[in-house]
C-alpha cells in the first residue's frame, strides 16, 4: 500500500473518531443538564423526565399527523427505505440523522464506496432516519429533513436527496433544515425532483408520523448513537480498523462466498 493511501484512511479514521469524540462531549453536556434540573427545579421528577424527553431525539410537534410510509420502504414496520440491489449477498443498515456531524463525517468518509458497491449490485443499504439532534439541541431539522428526504423516496429520488442533505448540511447548532424554503432550495440540485407533489409532500410535512415511528424505533433500540452502522448485523462504525477499503473486502468476500 502507498504512503499516500495509508494517509487517507488514517485521515479518515481520524476524522470518524473527532466526530465521536464530539457526540461524546455534547451527550455528558445533556446528562450534565438533566442532573442540574434535578437539582435545582422545584418540579422534581416530573421536570426531570420532561429534560429526558426533550433531549432523547422526540420534540413537541412531531406526534401530529398519521403515519403515511413512504413509496418502497420495507423491514419492521416498514421503516427502511432500501437502495441497491434487492437480493444482494451484504446489507449495510445505517441510521442516520441528517443534521448529525458524525453522520456526514462517515458519508463523506465511505459515499463513494457504498455508491460502488450498490450500483455493482454487491450491496443493500437499509437506510433509517432519527431525530436526535432535534432532541440534544432543540428544534425540528432533523424530523423535517427527514420528511423531506422520505418525500424524495416517493419520487425514486432518495440517494441523490440524501446526499445533497449530507454534503449541505448546516451547523449542528443550526436549525436550517428546519425551513421548508432551504429544503426545496437543495431539492433543484437533485434533476426531477423540484416538482409541485414533492414541494407539496414537504410544506405538508406528510411523513412527519412515520419520522416519529422511525425516531421512537431508534430510541427503543438500544443504540449509542447516530451514525450506527450495521453490516449484515455487526457494527462497524464501532470497529477502530474500518476503512472504506476494509467494507470493500469484505463486502466483496461475502460474495465470493
Amino acid at each position: 500500500m502507498s504512503e499516500k493511501n495509508r494517509e487517507g484512511k488514517r485521515t479518515a479514521r481520524e476524522r470518524l473518531a473527532e466526530e465521536r469524540a464530539k457526540q461524546k462531549t455534547a451527550e455528558k453536556r445533556r446528562r450534565v443538564l438533566i442532573v442540574a434540573a434535578s437539582v435545582v427545579c422545584v418540579l422534581g421528577l416530573a421536570a426531570v423526565v420532561g429534560v429526558v424527553a426533550a433531549n432523547s431525539g422526540k420534540d413537541k410537534d412531531s406526534s401530529s399527523g398519521p403515519v403515511v410510509v413512504p413509496s418502497g420502504a420495507e423491514g419492521q414496520d416498514s421503516l427502511a427505505i432500501p437502495v441497491g440491489k434487492e437480493g444482494a449477498r451484504s446489507t449495510l443498515v445505517v441510521w442516520e440523522d441528517f443534521r448529525c456531524p458524525a453522520c456526514k463525517a462517515f458519508e463523506t468518509a465511505y459515499r463513494p464506496t457504498i455508491h460502488e458497491l450498490t450500483g455493482s449490485g454487491k450491496l443493500k443499504v437499509e437506510y433509517h432516519l432519527a431525530t436526535i439532534i432535534d432532541g440534544n439541541m432543540g428544534g425540528t431539522g432533523s424530523r423535517n429533513a427527514a420528511n423531506a428526504a422520505a418525500c424524495a423516496q416517493d419520487a425514486g429520488k432518495f440517494p441523490g436527496y440524501h446526499d445533497v442533505l449530507f454534503e449541505n448540511q448546516p451547523a449542528e447548532t443550526s436549525d436550517d433544515y428546519a425551513e421548508t424554503g432551504k429544503l426545496l432550495e437543495l431539492a433543484k440540485k437533485v434533476d426531477g425532483l423540484d416538482t409541485p407533489a414533492f414541494r407539496t409532500c414537504v410544506e405538508k410535512g406528510t411523513h412527519n408520523g412515520w419520522v416519529e415511528k422511525s425516531a421512537a424505533a431508534f430510541r427503543n433500540g438500544g443504540f449509542s448513537g447516530t451514525p450506527t452502522v450495521l453490516l449484515d448485523g455487526k457494527n462497524i462504525y464501532q470497529d477502530q480498523s474500518m476503512t472504506p477499503a476494509k467494507l470493500k473486502q469484505q463486502v466483496e468476500a461475502a460474495n465470493k462466498g
